[in-house]
């Protein structure tokens, strides 16, 4: 397969391969950039292989980091971005179930390609635009099919991770596992136990929003993936959850936990244990704990509360809209945050430096408090939020 026309992510990337070409060295576009570009999709990350060793390639370019060089990795700086550029290479046994014990230089493509995951990813292109494809990946694009390279269940002993990515590439891509590898999914699923939770974590949400993110749920709970996945989720009902996401799908990784957790049957206790469990940021558990009791009671929901989440309300609107609430609760959602008086306590006419020069209230806990409780009484609009208004509210109340 030869293509006519380069996108410009690769013409950035062709004067790697060409210095690489020129000093005598194989060098090619490899991985998830070639796929995506079949497929039309966006570029991401544009990778380079090449039969040059680390040495070899510092020794062509004048700027150049050591970001994976005991795996053969380095990061190229000399034409802009920055491009990684790795060495052809063979990998021994992997006794953790994620990383090789070893890995062996090489000179040769086809060794190389042979220790990727899927077909699919285990694309070549050259400089001119030649598609170099050694196990039939152009056809499994053609047929939408995730297939491993090799034994499937070669790939998933080596590293474990690769059943989450298949399942993660079949709902970004919408295509279906291929029968031998989807058979060894199911059957080595237990590995998933021995994967460092943040790098599940990772695939997980990349799979939550996936186009298809529905068809690979429903792969994950009928070959028990989900029973291998933190947080006991093989017990858990997700019919609501892919009942939802067959019409849409999430676009954040926030969005995704919110609408998880919400559909979940998991109290507050247990949703905070449950997000201890997956080793989320502490922004992703703040903006769940906040969001999550709205959504689950957002036709009792009153103007306070969709105040306090008002600097997350797109996250709130996009699961109210992923869970098919009425357009006129969305509009009524809508209304309150537009007419919000303040959307922020900083916005408030009048500061704790206001109250202690006029000397209505001491610094400390009744500052926070005096505050707080003007900062409810504008949101709910029982005072304007102007100064003489508040400083009069606040005399009235100290009173």
């Amino acid at each position: 397969m030869k293509m006519n026309a380069l996108p410009q992510e690769f013409i950035d990337a062709q004067p790697i391969l060409k210095i690489l070409e020129d000093a005598g060295f194989e060098a090619y576009f490899v991985g998830g950039a070639v796929r995506d570009m079949i497929l039309n999709k966006p570029i991401h990350d544009v990778d380079i292989a090449t039969s040059a060793f680390p040495e070899e390639v510092k020794s062509l370019f004048k700027k150049t980091v050591d970001t994976g060089i005991q795996h053969g990795t380095v990061m190229v700086l000399d034409h802009g971005a920055g491009y990684e550029v790795t060495t052809f290479r063979t990998e021994s046994t992997y006794t953790d179930f994620r990383r090789p014990d070893k890995v062996k230089f090489v000179r040769s493509l086809e060794e190389d390609l042979k220790r990727r995951d899927f077909t699919i990813n285990a694309l070549a292109m050259n400089y001119s635009g030649s598609v170099i494809d050694l196990f039939d990946g152009l056809t499994d694009l053609k047929n939408r099919v995730v297939r491993a390279v090799g034994q499937a269940e070669g790939r998933f002993t080596e590293d474990a991770l690769r059943m989450m990515r298949a399942l993660r590439f079949s709902a970004q891509l919408g295509f279906d596992i291929e029968i031998n590898t989807q058979q060894a999914l199911q059957k080595l699923a237990p590995n998933l136990e021995k994967i460092a939770v943040e790098r599940i974590r990772v695939e997980f949400e990349k799979l939550l929003m996936g186009s298809q993110a529905a068809k690979s749920l429903q792969i994950a709970i009928r070959d028990q993936v989900m029973s291998y996945l933190p947080g006991d989720m093989g017990s858990w009902d997700l019919s609501l959850v892919m009942a939802d996401l067959t019409s849409s799908q999430a676009h954040s990784e926030q969005v995704a936990w919110v609408h998880l957790l919400a559909r979940s049957n998991l109290n507050t206790k247990q949703m905070s244990h449950f997000m201890r469990i997956w080793k989320m940021s502490r922004e992703d558990v703040k903006v769940v704990s906040l969001i999550v009791p709205i959504v689950r009671h957002i036709t009792d929901s009153h103007v306070i509360e969709l105040y306090q989440v008002y600097t997350y309300r797109d996250i709130l609107l996009e699961v109210l809209h992923l869970i098919k609430v009425s357009d006129g609760m969305l509009r009524h959602v809508n209304r309150i945050f537009e007419t919000l008086p303040i959307s922020k306590s900083a916005e408030l006419a009048i500061n704790g430096a206001d109250l202690i020069a006029m000397g209505l209230v001491a610094p400390g806990p009744e500052m926070g408090r005096t505050l707080r409780m003007t900062e409810r009484a504008v949101v709910l609009g029982k005072i304007d939020n102007k100064y003489d208004a508040l400083i009069a509210y606040i005399k009235e109340s100290v009173t």
